[in-house]
């Protein structure tokens, strides 16, 4: 079943790039970069309605490139006895130049978004994130972003992803753009780029975990390698 989703998702964002690009090309595609990175959840006492966020800070390369500053969070519902958990926030992102410069842009975005989960069996677990996105993009007319996710942990030592846990994390990202057109005769593709990502995970305790791995990003002019380590906490 584990080679099965690999599998899938692989051909899944191969199928979806293009044979043409514009614009979009990573810079310093030889040169490895490092995502930072904070996501957190809370639920309102036995409420049905909670919050979550995460906080990003990626770098062109080990950590002293600021490439984006991503700061998001977002108000969750999850219906009673379903396993979904919708969410709709805002989010605020600082992108920085590649090399000496200090110039940076900035983004605001505001989100909606289906979480599905399906679990399979005792060790596998999935999961499915629809997101659409509208954008506000300094030098650039309104856009929207349509982004699918497939998730998956592995457990490896029999504790699933709570204390003590030892676990594979996977998942494949795809982002298509609604809206061509960027202004100022400027245009882009209609695929976006698309992740994939590999890590192992390390359960803190049951309400925090932390995981450390790579994820190739893929745009229309190339690809880019990411390590990425990142803190998963609930309260």
């Amino acid at each position: 079943m584990l080679r099965v989703w690999i599998g899938a998702v692989v051909v899944t964002g191969a199928m979806l790039v293009p044979g043409a690009a514009l614009a979009q090309t990573p810079v310093d595609r030889d040169q490895l970069g490092a995502w930072y990175m904070l996501f957190w959840s809370t639920r309102f006492d036995d409420s049905p309605i909670g919050l979550q966020g995460d906080v990003q800070h990626r770098n062109w390369n080990a950590g002293s490139d600021l490439e984006q500053l991503l700061i998001r969070a977002g108000l969750t519902y999850a219906p009673p006895n379903a396993p979904v958990l919708f969410t709709g926030g805002v989010a605020h992102i600082t992108s920085g130049a590649f090399g000496d410069s200090d110039e940076t842009s900035a983004e605001r975005r505001v989100y909606q978004e289906a979480l599905v989960r399906q679990p399979l069996g005792r060790l596998v677990s999935l999961r499915h994130r629809y997101r659409f996105e509208q954008r506000w993009v300094d030098g650039q007319d309104f856009r929207t972003r349509f982004r699918y996710a497939l998730f998956g942990d592995v457990g490896l030592n029999g504790r699933g992803t709570g204390d003590g846990s030892i676990y594979l994390a996977l998942y494949n990202e795809v982002f298509i753009n609604g809206q061509l057109e960027v202004g100022r005769g400027r245009t882009v593709e209609r695929f976006d780029r698309n992740r994939f990502y590999t890590a192992v995970g390390f359960g803190i305790s049951d309400q925090a975990r932390l995981q450390a791995g790579y994820m190739l990003q893929t745009l229309p002019g190339g690809s880019k390698g990411q390590i990425q380590i990142s803190l998963h906490a609930s309260f």
